[in-house]
């Protein structure tokens, strides 16, 4: 059903750059759409390592949650906004899980391989696709600390203020976390402390800018998580991890966009509605409708990020508002916007599965004011979503209006 490209490099556990999907091409777009799950999922006993000594039993729930976030085929579709946050939240949850009886923070490196195949294969067996490891970018070393010279309770304890952590972190607000964070510098903060750089960082604050992403910060971003997952209820953990991911994931655009040349072309010169402009328009944008299913904040993104591209090729008419172009025409199947806060796919025996869309009802793209793509903040009043939405679950959603 899918087709994945090469997947990007991303950072610790920071899943939301995944490669685009492509979903079948249908000649016939005015008849109505196979479903996109027509089968209910086979579950079977997974084929364990066994050289990873862990009660899998205990974080069933968890498991279940993750299998269904990242079911075939809903896994590439979804993955930017619903599979690989949870996957990561999963293996965050897991780390801290594994050493619970233990001083550790960490896996070896050979049990963390072991691990990670284990969950890996638990999850398919219960329905998800089996390469959500190459979709979300992660790998059996994202559980061992890598670089972070800290990896045990002790030190941990020692380097960082955990009380003001897990109070800023034990309840996160989903409303206010992206906009006024509390958690996510409370994480910055310790992964500084056990990392050793806030030293560095206070002495020379000019090399305080841009981190490798393979370097000791973000592996350290990894143990403060897994400290966390040590002492948050799983479901508490989940749910703020969940939290951070969507604050991030709305930050960008996780479109890719092609050169639009044939639409720079045919609509360079025009001010008013043009039959050859909008349907040049129109056809660019149906290919964008074929990668992923985004969110009502990052449509908003996307729609700067495409017109930027459109006004930088000398196109100075509002095109979006000529050919009647609208947030949801950047989602796929021009129907279907996800929330902004975090959101699961649902499975049940009797409806198969399902997935809550926030439908943006006629609302016009944004035409961006300049070719460049400003940093705006969706946290200021001027950028917030139009009061006027509506909220619709999609059972089996292969046609969305």
């Amino acid at each position: 059903m899918s087709e994945l490209a090469d997947p990007p490099v991303t950072e610790l556990f920071d899943p939301i750059e995944i490669s685009p999907a492509v979903i079948p091409h249908y000649p016939n777009p005015g008849e109505p759409l196979p479903p996109m799950y027509p089968s209910f999922p086979t579950r079977y006993e997974p084929v364990l390592t066994g050289n990873c000594l862990v009660n899998f039993s205990l974080i069933s729930n968890l498991m279940d949650k993750t299998a269904s976030d990242c079911s075939q085929p809903f896994a590439a579709l979804v993955g930017n906004v619903i599979c690989c946050p949870q996957l990561s939240s999963l293996l965050h949850i897991f780390q801290g899980f594994y050493s619970i009886n233990s001083n550790k923070l960490v896996l070896q490196d050979a049990v963390a391989n072991y691990c990670l195949t284990d969950i890996i294969s638990i999850l398919a067996s219960r329905g998800a696709n089996s390469t959500i490891p190459t979709l979300c970018s992660v790998k059996s070393s994202n559980l061992t600390g890598g670089s972070c010279p800290v990896k045990d309770v002790v030190a941990f304890e020692k380097a960082v203020n955990t009380s003001k952590l897990l109070e800023a972190c034990g309840t996160v607000d989903p409303l206010k976390e992206c906009c006024r964070p509390v958690c996510q510098p409370a994480i910055m903060d310790a992964a500084l402390q056990i990392s050793g750089r806030q030293l560095t960082i206070n002495e020379n604050k000019n090399i305080a800018g841009d981190f490798n992403p393979i370097d000791s910060l973000n592996d350290c971003k990894g143990v403060v998580y897994s400290y966390l997952s040590r002492k948050l209820p799983s479901d508490v953990a989940n749910t703020a991890f969940r939290i951070l991911s969507a604050c991030k994931v709305n930050k960008v655009c996780p479109l890719s966009f092609k050169q639009p040349t044939t639409v720079i072309e045919a609509c360079r010169n025009i001010a008013a509605p043009s039959p050859s402009c909008c349907s040049s328009l129109n056809m660019y944008i149906a290919g964008i409708q074929k990668q992923m299913l985004i969110t009502n904040k990052q449509a908003i993104i996307c729609a700067t990020v495409f017109g930027s591209i459109l006004r930088k090729g000398g196109i100075m008419a509002n095109v979006y508002e000529l050919c009647d172009v609208d947030l949801k025409d950047f989602s796929i199947q021009a129907g279907c916007l996800l929330r902004s806060l975090p959101t699961d796919m649902i499975f049940d025996n009797v409806t198969g599965f399902s997935f809550t869309c926030d439908l943006s009802d006629n609302i016009a793209a944004p035409w961006p004011s300049s070719s460049s793509v400003s940093s705006a903040s969706l946290c200021a009043p001027e950028m917030a979503l139009p009061a006027v939405t509506t909220s619709q679950t999609l059972k089996n959603p292969g046609a969305c209006d």
